[in-house]
C-alpha cells in the first residue's frame, strides 16, 4: 500500500507568521509554488498561506497602485494576519488513498504532512499528477510487452 510518504514533497519552503506578505510572494513566485507552511520560532507548524489566500489579501491591479507601492504596502503586513491555523494535515505513513480522499472531498490543494507538530513534508496536487504521469507509463509499458509463451 502507498502511503504519503512515497510522494510527498519534502523540501519545503517556510516562513515564519512575521514575515511578510511581500516576502511570502516572492518566495511563491521563486520556488514557482502555491502553499507555503509557516512555522514557530521552535521549528514547529503552525499554518498555511496559499496561493488563494494572497490573492485575497492583495491589492487589485485595478486600484492603479504601481509595483512599488503595492510591495511597500506588502512589506508592512505579516503573514501571521492572514494565514491559516485551522490547516488538516495528514501523517507521513497515513494511506495515499485516505490523503487524496480528504484533498477530493474538500477540495484542498494541499496537506501539510506532520510527524507529531513538526513538518516532515507536503502533499500536493502536484505531488498526484507525477504519480499518475509514471502509472501511465507503466501501463504504456506493460501492454507495449509482448505476450509470455
Amino acid at each position: 500500500m502507498l502511503t504519503v510518504r512515497d510522494i510527498m514533497t519534502d523540501r519545503l519552503v517556510a516562513l515564519t507568521a512575521a514575515d511578510t506578505l511581500l516576502a511570502a510572494r516572492q518566495v511563491m513566485d521563486m520556488a514557482r509554488i502555491r502553499h507555503v507552511p509557516i512555522m514557530d520560532k521552535d521549528g514547529l507548524f503552525v499554518g498555511l498561506v496559499t496561493h488563494r489566500d494572497m490573492l485575497s489579501a492583495t491589492v487589485s491591479r485595478l486600484a492603479d497602485i504601481d509595483d512599488a507601492t503595492q510591495d511597500e504596502i506588502y512589506a508592512g503586513i505579516p503573514i501571521g494576519e492572514i494565514m491559516r491555523s485551522d490547516v488538516k494535515h495528514t501523517a507521513p505513513d497515513a494511506p495515499l488513498r485516505d490523503a487524496a480522499h480528504l484533498l477530493l472531498t474538500h477540495k484542498y490543494g494541499c496537506l501539510p504532512v506532520l510527524d507529531g507538530k513538526r513538518l516532515v513534508g507536503i502533499l500536493t496536487e502536484s505531488d498526484f499528477i507525477r504519480l499518475s504521469i509514471v502509472l501511465m507509463d507503466a501501463l504504456d509499458n506493460v501492454e507495449a510487452d509482448p505476450p509470455l509463451e
